[in-house]
């Protein structure tokens, strides 16, 4: 689709908002990687990427989106089509799209980072979805059965090898809270006093840890970011469990995500080189599996006390 039809496709769908269907003004497209994003006015328009019904529910998506509105969180949802797809929401004038170049630059973004998690991971919110890591590998691992794309070699083995962290896990659950569980850089707004977090697709009730781990990967945090994410988070030096858990989930966050970069290669989504993406991904997920830092954090957490 071209820039124009783009446009025309967003006012058409502006048309079937009541309360926006009156909206003649500019429309411009923004970022996006599997779905199509507009600004139009003081509106950000959302309309659903191809494929993506096939691992998102939309109904979970809205219920998310609106209670991490409430927390104060994320901006207004003005509207929310479950069947659709569709979802309006108020745009927050002012704020940069962070990106992991950002972060670099403002040790304090990634602070504000910290503080948004910690903000929503402590609102009480209630997801209608738990994001439980090894029953979505399963899923994914099961739309791909139906699709022509290759697994990266030992794909099967890592996750085999995974099952060790699956028990660690469990030696002492986490108490699972409201979390984004898809923290790409992109998703934060920074108007640098706060950060608003969007596109709540993947969320859902899940080990906070979560969060922190996936956002620094997404952002190639070193270890003076990671530490900066963790002290705004927990106001100080943070429980040695909890940094665990994080370096776990940096890896596993690249384990899933190998996969979800396989099913867009499939739907011949055009954002990126999916291929490269899952295989680097993967890479990445195996490097981190093999060092001292990862096993180091195993072993805290399998020898906590249930």
């Amino acid at each position: 689709m071209n820039a124009d039809a783009d446009i025309a496709q967003a006012r058409e769908t502006l048309k079937t908002i009541p309360a926006l269907a009156d909206y003649t003004g500019p429309i411009e497209r923004l970022g996006g990687l599997t779905n199509l994003v507009y600004r139009a006015g003081d509106i950000c328009l959302r309309l659903p990427g191809e494929g993506t019904e096939e691992y998102i529910n939309r109904a979970h998506e809205a219920e998310a989106a609106r209670a991490a509105a409430e927390a104060g969180v994320s901006p207004e949802v003005l509207h929310a089509d479950p069947n659709s797809g569709v979802m309006a929401t108020r745009f927050i004038d002012g704020a940069a799209t962070m990106t992991p170049d950002g972060f670099r630059a403002d040790i304090g973004s990634v602070r504000r980072a910290g503080e948004a998690f910690r903000k929503l991971h402590t609102s009480g919110a209630v997801f209608p979805f738990t994001f439980e890591l090894f029953a979505m590998i399963d899923d994914y691992l099961a739309i791909l059965s139906t699709k022509d794309v290759a697994l990266p070699d030992g794909y099967h083995d890592v996750v085999s090898e995974a099952q060790t962290v699956r028990e660690a896990l469990a030696v002492k659950p986490a108490t699972l809270v409201a979390c984004h569980c898809d923290p790409l850089c992109e998703n934060f707004l920074d108007t640098g006093e706060q950060i608003f977090i969007v596109d709540w697709e993947y969320s859902g009730m899940n080990d906070p840890m979560w969060d922190l781990g996936d956002l620094s990967v997404e952002g190639g945090f070193d270890a003076g970011q990671d530490q900066a994410l963790l002290e705004a988070y927990f106001g100080g030096e943070p429980p040695a469990a909890d940094r665990a858990r994080m370096v776990i989930y940096k890896a596993m966050c690249d384990l899933l995500w190998t996969l979800w970069g396989l099913i867009q290669l499939a739907n011949n989504n055009p954002a990126e080189d999916f291929r490269a993406y899952a295989d680097g991904r993967f890479a990445r997920c195996r490097t981190l599996m093999a060092s001292p830092e990862f096993s180091q954090s195993l072993t805290i957490l399998q020898n906590r006390n249930p």
